[in-house]
């Protein structure tokens, strides 16, 4: 994931900070390890127990990865939500719920932006595991009212509908989409783009990845 945000976006903003349990790496200008519990639940509220409710953060979950971002735009997109008081989240990437079924996942309403940008306000966590900006708050809120026990990644799906999303964090998608993101497995295994992805890349593939699903999974068309 990291290598495709530095492929696509040489000179983007980010820091990623990386979990770990047991093997971590060196600290980098971009890059910096944290040891984490090992449930996702503790490691995200690990990860934000230092950061105000206010802050920004750009989520990106690692089973993710960008395959097109037209960056001059998605960055405008974020320095524009980034200032503006009344937003705690922008997504730009239009796909799925978001775009098939507005009537459930959105308002009614629109706005813009100073650049003509149409968005959406969101009214459900649909989408949320989608690389996006949100303020910490509406992160640790979420992170917070989920069990404690999560018997796996795929059941967050569910479990996330059952927190309620607060109406005064207002999250936004932009109506038209700017990204296309890949999706790394499905059910434990590697999907087919992801493995092409880190084979063109030349990354050593991890033995339990070598056998792809023969399914490419994307996010989003350009």
């Amino acid at each position: 994931m990291i290598y495709h945000y530095d492929r696509l976006w040489p000179n983007h903003p980010f820091v990623f900070h990386i979990p770990y349990q047991e093997v971590g790496g060196t600290d980098t200008k971009r890059i910096k390890y944290f040891p984490s519990p090992p449930d996702i639940k503790g490691t995200v509220l690990h990860l934000l127990a230092e950061i105000d409710d206010e802050e920004w953060i750009y989520w990106c979950v690692d089973d993710k990865y960008p395959i097109q971002l037209p960056t001059d735009k998605v960055a405008s997109l974020i320095s524009h939500a980034m200032r503006s008081p009344h937003i705690d989240g922008l997504l730009f990437c239009r796909c799925r719920a978001t775009l098939s079924s507005p009537w459930f996942t959105l308002h009614p309403h629109k706005t813009k932006n100073l650049f003509g940008d149409v968005y959406l306000e969101r009214k459900t966590w649909s989408q949320i595991w989608i690389h996006q900006i949100l303020r910490a708050k509406v992160l640790r809120h979420l992170f917070k009212h989920l069990p404690d026990h999560i018997p796996s990644a795929k059941a967050m799906d569910d479990l996330k509908d059952e927190v309620p999303k607060l109406p005064e964090h207002r999250l936004f998608v932009t109506e038209k989409n700017y990204a296309v993101f890949g999706e790394s497995t499905r059910k434990g295994d590697i999907t087919q783009n992801c493995y092409e992805s880190i084979v063109e890349a030349g990354i050593e593939l991890p033995e339990w990845f070598q056998q792809p699903t023969g399914e490419y999974v994307t996010l989003g068309k350009l």
